[in-house]
């Protein structure tokens, strides 16, 4: 929670988060089985009827014939274990240069986020502006329809550096993620950080600074101290904890509640005379589903819901699972007969659980599994 907005409690959003708080139901609901409450907003659901609320689990005791694959190596763990921490945790060897990154930025992401950050075509700014000043801004509430909003992007809005060094360096270029080098990581932020005008050790970076491990600890962002509870540290998932089980830390409210939570009529604040009035072609009122076009086939619907609930599994043979396309796969399959076919996924089989974990009625189901099977002839 963004420690700015604690004040405002007559703002639709504290309305909103009363009805999270009220949606987290009773404490034992709340409360896994080593007694430690989940953070306020989740609930650990029972399993009945082979189900957690609308989900499906698999309830079988034992699996057969399922690809766990291997014990990672120490030298594997070692090297998927590319997290940065907020405290400098993971931070690899390397150095970039404010210049050196802005010829990378160029080179390698103004095509998404434009000169200097600015963003655009749905992608962000990474900058707007000096990061001290637009922090000021996160203040501001939009209470009447001219009011200028909070401006939060990395410089203003971001406590940690650290996330910005670990997000470019496992998913940026969009299309070749991992692909930088640390030292063009190094740059990269670098140069980020002098666009957005922050000093590191009171220090202005211009083109000749050079970021490294050691100095990159003496980063200090203007939100650093922006946010509640206080996550940090062993005690971190304590501290949430303690801290969203005290509903007066976000609500006001003494006590949990589903109706009556508030004394009183809450201050709503609603932006008016402001958005379109005029459609073309008009709105319309009326809530009929739309008409089936002529010569639809339920195989489209089929094979929607395959790829959306099914092809994680069967569009690959590496989880164990008779791979959709594989003609020999599906032979084998087959040889039950679809009926039986049709029961074991129903029922669940192996590591599948049933129906895929999906909430489809059976005609559903058994038309995804027509579908599968008519792609594996």
């Amino acid at each position: 929670m963004f420690k700015s907005y604690r004040k405002v409690i007559s703002t639709v959003a504290v309305v909103a988060l009363a009805s999270v708080s009220a949606m987290a139901a009773s404490d034992a609901s709340r409360t896994y089985a080593n007694g430690k409450k989940v953070i306020d907003g989740g609930m650990a659901y029972p399993v009945k009827n082979g189900k957690t609320s609308e989900y499906y689990v698999n309830t079988q005791k034992a699996y057969k014939d399922v690809k766990f694959g291997r014990p990672a190596t120490a030298n594997e763990m070692k090297a998927w274990d590319i997290d940065v921490m907020y405290d400098g945790t993971g931070l690899p060897d390397g150095q970039g240069s404010v210049e050196e990154g802005d010829e990378i930025y160029e080179a390698k992401c103004a095509s998404c986020h434009f000169d200097f950050g600015a963003g655009g075509a749905g992608y962000p700014a990474l900058q707007q502006g000096n990061a001290y000043e637009i922090h000021e801004t996160l203040k501001l509430q939009r209470l009447h329809p001219d009011d200028d909003g909070p401006k939060r992007n990395f410089g203003s809005y971001w406590p940690y550096a650290s996330t910005l060094f670990w997000y470019i360096k496992t998913g940026m270029p969009h299309p070749a993620p991992m692909s930088l080098s640390n030292d063009e990581v190094y740059a990269l932020v670098a140069y980020i950080l002098s666009i957005n005008e922050i000093k590191i050790d009171g220090e202005e970076l211009d083109d000749d600074f050079v970021l490294n491990k050691e100095n990159f600890l003496k980063i200090k962002m203007p939100n650093k101290d922006g946010f509640v509870p206080k996550i940090e540290g062993k005690n971190g998932l304590e501290n949430a904890r303690k801290f969203y089980d005290n509903p007066k830390n976000f609500g006001g409210n003494k006590t949990r509640c589903m109706k009556n939570c508030f004394e009183g009529e809450p201050k709503v604040a609603r932006i008016v005379g402001a958005g379109i009035s005029v459609f073309n072609p008009p709105l319309s009122s009326k809530k009929e589903k739309p008409a089936k076009k002529e010569g639809a086939a339920g195989g489209n619907e089929a094979k929607t819901t395959y790829e959306a609930s099914c092809a994680v599994c069967h569009a690959t043979d590496a989880m164990g699972a008779p791979m959709v396309g594989d003609k020999k796969a599906w032979a084998a399959v087959l040889k039950k007969g679809i009926d039986a076919v049709y029961t074991n996924g129903i029922k669940g089989i192996n590591g599948m659980p049933p129906k895929g974990g999906t909430a489809l009625d059976d005609a559903k189901f058994k038309a995804v599994v027509d579908y599968m099977v008519s792609q594996s002839k």
